[in-house]
């Protein structure tokens, strides 16, 4: 599910692949592979800006193919080609597995630690409404700071529950939002939450479809636009800090790239783990499925956010697994003494 303003470039994405002439290919090893690589050379928008030769990628996997290529042999081919791009976004399912690619985030410390936050931060007592857990903290300074943990924007935060949450909080200093290993999910969720941190029409980015199977055959670029919450619901206008680390993806990664350009935000943590991209799937001859990225998206400067979002300068703050396990989260606290300057 998606937000009204990006589904225009998303159905325009949709309509270019429809109206595209596909080559027809054999349902046999070479016949799929060729047919996944073709796919992701017209249509993936990520070739160029990270620089991978596809042709020759293609070419090196393409020779590990032979008559007696069974299923699983041709699965690890393409899995292992397709993590040439370095996306959490790409996925190829059959019916026999599922590859995803994980190292945008496994290779990067985690930076969290939820039975810390839930025992050692949050007392094992807290509200919950439409999947946020929200509490209200003291800071060391004595200072009471709202706090909201989303762990996934795949669940739709309604508008009532949010508006009860963020009225609890009125007597606070500040907000802390707590997006740590959120994997995204719905963009709807995003909007909900952003809108109450803006009194107008903001423009947080832009996105681009592809117009042709050319690398950089892109469209104009659509403003990705916010308006206010309406009339109603309660809006927050105090300073709030975004704690992210590298799980936080896709719609995650669109939360922070529309809150850090406010000036009222902080983004306090580790570098995002990105996957801005909007998706894109195709079918092969043998009924596989594959995902990608096939809109990218910037931020309002035109800068690209698939690689992820730094955290405000002289806040990238990282957690001690040890720190961890002994109760303490160093970013959490880091967040907590912010505001108290």
């Amino acid at each position: 599910m998606t937000s009204l303003r990006y589904l225009l470039p998303a159905l325009l994405c949709l309509l270019t692949a429809a109206c595209h002439s596909y080559e027809e290919w054999p349902d046999d090893a070479l016949g799929n592979f060729d047919a996944l690589a073709t796919i992701i050379d017209e249509h993936y928008c990520y070739l160029d800006e990270k620089g991978v030769d596809w042709q020759s990628v293609v070419s090196e996997h393409r020779k590990l193919i032979t008559p007696g290529t069974t299923q699983q042999e041709l699965f690890a081919i393409c899995s292992d080609m397709l993590s040439t791009l370095e996306d959490g976004h790409v996925n190829l399912a059959s019916r026999f597995d599922t590859y995803y690619y994980r190292r945008w985030w496994t290779d990067y410390p985690q930076d969290f630690n939820l039975r810390t936050l839930q025992q050692y931060y949050l007392g094992f007592d807290w509200h919950s409404v439409a999947g946020l857990n929200y509490k209200v903290l003291t800071a060391p300074s004595g200072q009471r700071i709202g706090y909201i943990f989303c762990p996934s924007f795949g669940t739709a935060i309604g508008e009532t529950g949010l508006s009860y949450a963020i009225a609890s909080f009125q007597e606070c200093d500040a907000l802390i939002i707590d997006i740590r290993n959120n994997g995204g999910g719905l963009l709807t969720s995003v909007e909900t939450l952003v809108r109450r941190f803006i009194s107008e029409p903001y423009t947080a980015g832009y996105m681009r479809h592809k117009t042709g199977p050319g690398h950089n055959d892109f469209s104009e670029p659509y403003p990705i636009t916010y308006k206010p919450c309406p009339e109603g619901q309660v809006p927050w206008t105090k300073p709030v800090a975004v704690l992210t680390n590298r799980s936080c993806f896709s719609a995650a990664n669109d939360f922070t790239m529309a809150m850090k350009q406010l000036p009222q935000v902080t983004i306090i943590g580790a570098r995002t783990g990105g996957g801005a991209g909007m998706p894109f799937s195709a079918g092969l001859p043998n009924g596989w499925n594959v995902r990608f990225s096939a809109c990218p998206v910037t931020d309002a400067a035109g800068n690209s956010v698939e690689g992820g979002i730094d955290p405000t300068e002289g806040c990238e703050v990282h957690c001690d697994d040890a720190d961890l396990a002994a109760g303490r989260d160093a970013i959490l606290d880091f967040a907590l003494n912010y505001f108290a300057k």
